[in-house]
């Protein structure tokens, strides 16, 4: 049979208290007590036990996860598979496990709330999907705990990029580098497509540098094939951009293809940029210039957020919590080879 705390009590000779006490990190206990306790938990392989916790806490220690790309990517995305492994390394650091929301249990339906609800989570984290789904909004209205990653819903918390400085940044160093000709594929409508295209208007405003209609382009994100399309059209029309600024880095290998198909080599003839940093398009040659956003800080950020919701409600405040991005230079911005 599996050690109790019990067994642990006795072997520690302490009270069933005062073993709880240090398990659990209270600060009446010192550190030399706290240390054979744990020391003594590993010698017997001790274990809490869950249920046990939960019904003491009136918590089941379970955090939700509602994660939805277009792509149906789930860990495999590029950028929130990142977000999510740090979200959950930081939720069971203070011991609560993960359950992923979703619409099917067996052969049942559920709502996304009813779902949360069925399995008593804690809380949830709401990323990558549609926020203006009425499943999505009916939860965001709900009395559960939420913390949201890129979307900003009444009275609740959104933790995200800095996205206006880190596409202030991006538009000024290709502007440094002599580019006026510069065009952006934005992303679908969202909190983060928008708020990127109103400071690529803004800082260009800025420069003093104008914004034809045919430098604004649109694409799905991680979608190469879009961004092929939207990039071949851009190149396709007289006085074409020098440069060409993406929605996300996956993307822009679609905007390579239509370049190398247009006869141009990068960045002798165009210059392409990204926007988030991913570690493993760092890899290709030409190195992609790019804004980076924080991936883990955002799932770290995320889940310390959300438990301190669910432990010192009084104390979080709601709003927009912003993590910053770093510029990368990379290669593949160059000065124009064409004015």
């Amino acid at each position: 049979m599996p050690a109790t705390i019990r067994d642990l009590a006795k072997h520690c000779g302490l009270s069933v208290s005062a073993v709880s006490k240090a398990l659990n990190g209270y600060s009446d206990i010192s550190d030399a007590t706290r240390a054979a306790v744990q020391r003594a938990a590993r010698e017997l392989d001790y274990h809490p036990n869950a249920h046990a916790r939960a019904l003491k806490s009136g918590r089941s220690y379970n955090l939700g996860v509602l994660f939805s790309d277009d792509s149906q990517s789930g860990l495999t995305h590029p950028f929130f598979s990142v977000v999510l492994e740090h979200f959950k390394k930081e939720a069971e650091k203070s011991g609560y496990d993960i359950t992923f929301i979703g619409h099917r249990m067996g052969e049942g339906r559920f709502t996304f709330l009813d779902h949360c609800r069925y399995r008593e989570v804690d809380g949830v984290c709401v990323a990558c999907i549609h926020f203006e789904d009425e499943e999505v909004q009916r939860l965001a209205q709900s009395d559960l705990p939420l913390v949201s990653i890129d979307h900003a819903f009444e009275n609740r918390l959104c933790v995200c990029s800095d996205n206006t400085e880190g596409m202030r940044q991006l538009v000024q160093y290709v502007y440094r580098q002599g580019h006026r000709k510069i065009a952006y594929i934005h992303g679908p409508s969202s909190t983060v497509s928008n708020v990127r295209l109103a400071a690529f208007y803004h800082t260009m405003e800025q420069l003093q540098a104008p914004v034809p209609d045919r430098y604004i382009g649109q694409c799905g994100y991680t979608n190469p094939q879009n961004a092929y399309e939207a990039t071949k059209h851009m190149l396709d029309q007289a006085d074409a951009p020098t440069c060409i600024l993406l929605c996300d880095d996956f993307s822009v290998t679609g905007a390579m293809r239509a370049a190398q198909k247009a006869g141009l080599r990068v960045p002798e003839d165009l210059s392409i940029a990204g926007f988030d940093g991913i570690d493993q398009m760092q890899n290709f040659y030409p190195r992609l210039t790019t804004i980076r956003q924080d991936a883990a800080a955002l799932g770290i950020e995320s889940a310390r957020r959300l438990i301190a919701l669910i432990e010192q409600p009084d104390q979080v405040q709601m709003g927009l919590c912003t993590i910053p991005c770093t510029l990368i230079p990379g290669q593949t911005v160059a000065a124009p080879a064409r004015k």
